[in-house]
């Protein structure tokens, strides 16, 4: 146990994942912790909660899937919740046929109604590839130099424009090279060796995280920079220009709006379609009984998602990046 000279008074602004696992190691190791969340539940946007029409589990910020491959990190999560074993297979509607994705060997056969093998399909999309491009420093130009135009235009230049309001040629490379590509049969979206869904949800897990000693929680309570004269420490997990009270102005961000969908049985067969026409306004549609595929629910939930520019006061999801900005 900590002498009284070398406990500390640590303040954690956010309760999601980053903010608990701080608070609760940081309590575990004898400090006293006092935690900060503008939201009226913890989880941030892993939040999960019932349905009360359905009585599905549901991801009310989208679909999280928890992937590791750091087995440490996986024992350490489940301590609070059985994880239960789960592969994101996504779909993707284009030109009205339904792919499947990432791209990976299916996809590729699909799309140009081949019957390659591995080795075959390796070598046709390095034959569509623009070998002009030497060091891809844009979306655009890695996805034209590695799979070619008829598969970019295809899955991403439109699905991009709609997600992040900005065209590939203006994104860093990172944003497609994090996706896998697979000249096998492989769907799996993540290459990660452990991943799954909590059983009762993220929310039991952060729950129980800041139900530790020493820890004290205030919900839909706002903090910035000024407030912390009271704590030896303070670690922000919130955006950090509204820890800044945006001093040097906003960051750029997108947020989502959710249209709910009520129906009977299955709505569209998995989890994850997204939809890749610049004429279809959402992006994708999730179905959340499929991200408990465990449970039975005569009723299903779909949510259509919108992606837009972030105005101040929303929920910032996915901070805007340029290519040049950095360095890819």
């Amino acid at each position: 146990m900590l002498s009284p000279a070398t406990r500390k008074c640590i303040g954690v602004v956010g309760a999601g994942f980053s903010g608990a696992v701080i608070a609760y190691r940081l309590a575990k190791a004898g400090h006293r912790i006092v935690v900060f969340d503008s939201r009226p539940h913890v989880a941030g946007n892993c939040h999960t909660e019932r349905d009360a029409e359905t009585g599905i589990l549901a991801h009310a910020y989208g679909p999280h899937i928890f992937h590791t491959d750091d087995e440490s990190v996986w024992r350490f999560v489940g301590q609070f919740d059985e994880i239960v074993p789960y592969v994101n297979r996504v779909k993707a509607i284009t030109g009205n046929k339904v792919y499947s994705l990432p791209i990976n060997l299916l996809t590729i056969n699909q799309f140009f109604g081949k019957t390659f093998a591995p080795a075959e399909a390796r070598e046709f999309l390095e034959s569509l590839g623009d070998h002009s491009i030497k060091a891809p420093k844009s979306f655009e130009q890695w996805a034209l130099r590695y799979i070619g135009r008829e598969l970019y235009q295809a899955f991403f230049e439109s699905y991009t424009l709609k997600q992040w309001g900005i065209h590939p040629s203006d994104l860093p490379a990172s944003v497609i090279r994090r996706l896998p590509l697979s000249y096998n049969y492989d769907d799996n979206y993540y290459r990660h060796r452990f991943q799954g869904i909590p059983r009762n949800g993220y929310t039991r897990i952060v729950e129980r995280m800041l139900a530790a000693r020493d820890i004290d929680l205030h919900l839909s309570t706002e903090v910035g920079a000024d407030d912390t004269d009271a704590f030896d420490h303070v670690f922000c997990t919130a955006p950090i220009d509204t820890w800044f009270a945006h001093a040097f102005g906003p960051l750029e961000y997108r947020t989502l709006d959710f249209e709910r969908v009520l129906a009977e049985g299955d709505f569209q067969g998995c989890a994850v379609m997204n939809y890749c026409d610049a004429s279809v306004p959402w992006t994708r549609i999730c179905e959340h009984k499929h991200l408990a595929p465990w449970e039975s629910h005569p009723l299903t939930i779909c949510f259509r998602e919108y992606s837009r520019r972030h105005e101040p006061g929303e929920i910032p999801y996915y901070p805007v990046r340029l290519v040049h900005e950095r360095k890819s």
